[in-house]
């Protein structure tokens, strides 16, 4: 089977997973992958049957809810936003290796809730294949809430879901990819307002002063260490460069700032979990 008739195959059995749902909530972050599963929603089955959900906490960067509301009424769909205070959670709030489950719990958890109130089938997020091969202690929190995960069930991976965006025309299909705020500080390192404002400063500087897409600043305070794609970072190296980052840095009160040479990496953070043999 050539790749071309697999992915074909594939696109299939996500609109026939879709069509099964009748109606669902759509836990849209405004990222490739949301984007791709609301899409294809709003087409199977249709404007009235479908409902995106944005969540709206500390950890989540403006321009990640910026760009859910353009690509919501770009394509026609229901929005809304639903303010949680995630930080209120000590389990969210005390940032163990477990954070993430109990993030996702309390937002899916709210987010199910609309769901009922709006008479709708289910819940489904973005969730792929390839989210399957790292830690991720949230995949535990929809499994236990029944949340669906569609291109997961298809078997789509993340460069299946880059493709069949392109094929649909949906500008996210070549967007760098996205991350909460809290993934930026090293496990059990209190999570605070005043840490995750630094870190969407940092990166906002980072994206819009020096053009950077892909781009982590991770949070070692009084460290900043920042990771952008190998490419990038002989650019960054470059001595005006470099001081006018550092300068930019330290009024947000960064003492030392560091260029990781490992290149950006999802999930960084993790490398510091231990695993299971």
């Amino acid at each position: 089977m050539t790749r071309e008739n697999d992915l074909t195959e594939k696109e299939m059995r996500l609109r026939s997973i879709i069509a099964g749902l009748g109606s669902t909530g759509v836990a849209f972050s405004g990222g490739v992958d949301s984007s791709l599963l609301l899409a294809i929603a709003r087409e199977t089955l249709g404007k009235e049957r479908v409902l995106a959900l944005t969540v709206d906490a500390e950890m989540i960067p403006g321009i990640e809810r910026k760009s859910a509301e353009q690509l919501s009424r770009n394509l026609d769909v229901r929005h809304r936003f639903v303010t949680i205070s995630a930080l209120s959670d000590p389990g969210i709030r005390a940032n163990e290796p477990d954070r993430c489950y109990h993030c996702k719990h309390a937002l899916f958890a709210r987010l199910m809730q609309i769901v009922r109130e709006e008479g709708l089938n289910t819940l489904v997020h973005g969730a792929n294949l390839d989210d399957t091969g790292d830690f991720r202690p949230g995949m535990r929190a929809a499994e236990e809430l029944g949340v669906r995960a569609p291109l997961l069930e298809a078997g789509l991976r993340k460069t299946d879901v880059r493709k069949l965006s392109h094929h649909l025309g949906l500008p996210t299909w070549d967007a760098p990819s996205m991350a909460c705020l809290a993934s930026r500080v090293p496990y059990g390192t209190p999570l605070s307002q005043e840490s995750l404002s630094r870190i969407e400063a940092a990166e906002t500087i980072l994206r819009e002063q020096f053009d950077l897409q892909q781009l982590r600043v991770r949070d070692h305070y009084p460290i900043a260490r920042i990771e952008v794609p190998e490419s990038d970072i002989e650019r960054l190296s470059q001595p005006d460069t470099r001081r006018g980052i550092v300068q930019r840095f330290r009024l947000l009160g960064y003492q030392y700032v560091t260029l990781d040479l490992s290149g950006f990496r999802s999930g960084s953070m993790n490398d510091a979990v231990p695993r299971e043999e």
